[in-house]
């Protein structure tokens, strides 16, 4: 549910190294394979990365699972699903968290609705909806299931507080909670890439009105049950008889683990509530690699199956987008064709990857605070690894330095939130993108060379970009090569870190400076004129109210994601009265400036000055509470 960059940590490559080097020594990346068919080399491999890591990140459970020609060339887990019992993961039995890969079989069992005529991939969701309809915003332009499938349905995302939640007490019917939490929607349809939990979810509801079953119901009794995948479960919480093989989750803290409550998604359960094992992703992998088929049981038809895979959306046809639902990856050479799905909770992260002309398949999940680095090192370095591909030298073109500027400035992903206090991460989320004197462009922390028109490809690896531009050649934004979930656009100014540091960074300046100033000249203010003494008030009075949001906002945040992710703090929540009460105030503060500039208060220009300097950091952080949805109560609770 939650995607990430893949980013390989500087740690892994000596586990790599001596993992490699068992078997026939330190073999070149772009030339020599090792063999995924010999079970011992993809131990020794799967081991040098991933046991390291999980010690040295804190990851105290996770599984890997490798088959290739529908024979399980590996399966093995790490860990403990139980940290104090010492109950070891074993991949046949414990459970993991798949996160968004869940969300195939959301897609799989749209697809056989579609198959028995029940749904149209091009119709307009409203149709299928029965208590409440998604906003007609732009008219003429409805939402289709086409549309949620390839991520394209134009709906801004969020989550903080209610996509997540760790109390049971607090699930409510599927439908109550997709109208409670309804996004806005801020693109047409088919224009834009933005990731949809809420979408995903949108579809599940579709399929149980149109089937006439509970979702949860539907995905056990026409996947589940029938390819056999007994250890499988959308319920939250899980039933006593598949929760004893639950990997539990924890928090690390002074060098222990704690145990945590069960992550609960089920008010969009669709998107993202499944508990798995291993051995059932195999199962359901050997079908989809096997046309919908497996063991004599289908739950697609080949050609089904090969739409799904086939269809989608990209916005640029050089570089990998969507399938109907399925992510195509870019890992490998180009002949693999990776396509799957990876997934994340706030706990776990996971990775569903298969080739068609390899049949391969490639299932991990890793548990605990230190997921991520994980599972970074062990996905990219295994496909690195098994199936390398050449990356030769590219000269930058000598003219680039021509057009590198308007490539440069700062990027915001459209998964984002648009009218709720969540937008504000937006803001601070981008990506830079920088001319270097090389001829190169720097796209976060890596250089990018261009290969051909608005298209870059890693310096020293095989990772690409492709840029959009509008009709006048001016460029809009960037897809990345294989995160076909995800567009980026080029943001104006204000909507980048490094203004927004400026702006607070000032304000709180100001602000600071009043309390200062009132401290050490505490007898001079108390003999100012009255309108002297009110307008010296209006300075105290925005000052105390912006600040006091800052500190109260900003112990809110410090609880940390998962806990935001959980639930939205109290202090939050009463922190926006102070944000709502601050812009009122610098309002009056810029009459109060008015005041003080016509009858020329405080007896010198630099005073007022000094004074009209407050006057715009308040009036400023006005701007910006309006603008970051801070002024009122803007979010779901």
């Amino acid at each position: 549910m939650l995607n990430r960059f893949f980013k390989r940590p500087s740690g892994w490559q000596a586990a790599l190294f001596a993992a490699t080097m068992m078997f026939g020594g330190a073999a070149s990346h772009a030339q020599e394979a090792l063999d995924v068919t010999d079970p011992e080399v993809v131990e020794a491999f799967v081991d040098g990365v991933v046991v390291p890591n999980m010690k040295a990140y804190h990851s105290p459970s996770g599984v890997v699972a490798v088959m290739k020609g529908g024979e399980v060339i590996f399966k093995k887990g790490y860990g403990y699903i139980d940290v104090e019992k010492h109950i070891p993961v074993d991949p046949d039995t414990s459970m993991f968290r798949p996160g968004s890969i869940s969300k195939l079989f959301t897609w799989f069992s749209v697809m056989q609705q579609v198959e028995k005529g029940k749904l149209d991939l091009d119709t307009d969701v409203n149709q299928y909806l029965k208590t409440f309809q998604v906003a007609d915003t732009y008219p003429g332009q409805p939402v289709t299931l086409r549309d949620i499938m390839t991520h394209t349905a134009g709906f801004e995302d969020g989550g903080i507080g209610y996509l997540i939640i760790d109390d049971p007490d607090r699930i409510i019917p599927l439908a109550e909670s997709l109208k409670t939490h309804q996004p806005a929607r801020v693109n047409p349809p088919g224009t834009h890439t933005a990731y949809s939990n809420w979408g995903t979810a949108l579809a599940g509801l579709i399929v149980a009105n149109v089937s006439g079953v509970e979702f949860n119901q539907y995905v056990q009794e026409n996947i589940f049950d029938v390819l056999g995948m007994t250890r499988s479960s959308f319920v939250e919480p899980l039933p006593p008889e598949l929760d004893k093989n639950m990997a539990k989750v924890y928090k690390y803290e002074a060098g222990k683990y704690i145990e945590t409550n069960y992550e609960i998604v089920s008010n969009f359960g669709p998107a993202g509530a499944a508990a798995v094992t291993a051995t059932d992703m195999l199962l359901f992998a050997r079908a989809i690699l096997n046309g919908g088929e497996y063991n004599g049981k289908r739950i697609l038809k080949a050609e089904t199956l090969q739409q799904m895979i086939d269809e989608g959306f990209a916005h640029d046809p050089r570089v990998r987008g969507m399938g109907l639902g399925f992510i195509k990856r870019r890992f490998g050479p180009d002949g693999l064709d990776n396509f799957g799905h990876d997934g994340g909770t706030t706990k776990f992260l996971s990775h569903f990857g298969m080739s068609k002309k390899y049949d391969l398949v490639v299932f991990s999940s890793f548990n605990g605070p230190g997921n991520g680095p994980v599972h970074q090192a062990f996905v990219k370095g295994f496909y690195d690894e098994f199936f390398p591909q050449d990356i030769p030298v590219i000269t930058p073109p000598a003219d680039f330095a021509d057009r590198a500027a308007k490539y440069a400035g700062t990027y915001n992903s459209y998964r984002g939130n648009f009218t709720q206090i969540e937008a504000l991460a937006r803001g601070l989320g981008g990506m830079k993108v920088v001319p270097m004197p090389d001829n190169t462009l720097l796209i976060g922390e890596t250089r990018y060379v261009e290969v051909e028109k608005n298209l870059f490809r890693e310096v020293n690896d095989y990772g690409r970009v492709a840029f959009q531009e509008d009709e006048n050649g001016a460029i809009t934004g960037f897809v990345i090569d294989g995160m076909g979930v995800m567009q980026l656009y080029k943001a104006p100014f204000y909507q980048t870190t490094s203004f927004i540091s400026i702006l607070v960074g000032f304000a709180v300046l100001m602000f600071v400076s009043v309390f200062v100033r009132l401290g050490y000249q505490w007898s001079t203010y108390r003999a100012l004129p009255k309108a002297e003494k009110q307008a010296f008030q209006a300075s105290v009075l925005v000052a105390s109210l912006n600040i006091l949001f800052m500190v109260l906002a900003g112990i809110g945040v410090s609880a940390g994601f998962p806990a935001l992710m959980y639930e939205l703090p109290f202090i939050i929540k009463f922190s926006l009265v102070f944000s709502s009460l601050a812009a009122l105030a610098g309002l009056y503060h810029l009459y109060q400036a008015v005041q003080v500039w016509r009858a020329g208060l405080y007896g010198s220009v630099w005073a007022r000055v000094r004074f009209s300097l407050v006057t715009l950091a308040a009036v400023s952080m006005a701007w910006f509470y309006y603008y970051w949805n801070l002024i009122g109560f803007q979010y779901f609770s």
